[in-house]
């Protein structure tokens, strides 16, 4: 009793797609959260060399 070959699979998608959830109503996108990471980013960077940044007049 011979069974036969399973066709193999390779790893990786399976196709399916789903979809980016929406954030919920008033919180703040994608784009603005990464936008703020690299300002924090920016931020701590010049907060390590010591780089004094002019006061802004509002």
């Amino acid at each position: 009793m011979s069974m036969p070959e399973l066709p193999r699979r390779t790893p990786g998608s399976s196709e399916r797609s789903y979809p980016t959830p929406e954030p919920a109503p008033g919180a703040p996108s994608r784009a603005l959260r990464m936008r703020a990471a690299a300002g924090w980013a920016r931020f701590m960077r010049r907060a390590e060399a010591g780089e004094i940044l002019p006061e802004v007049k509002t």
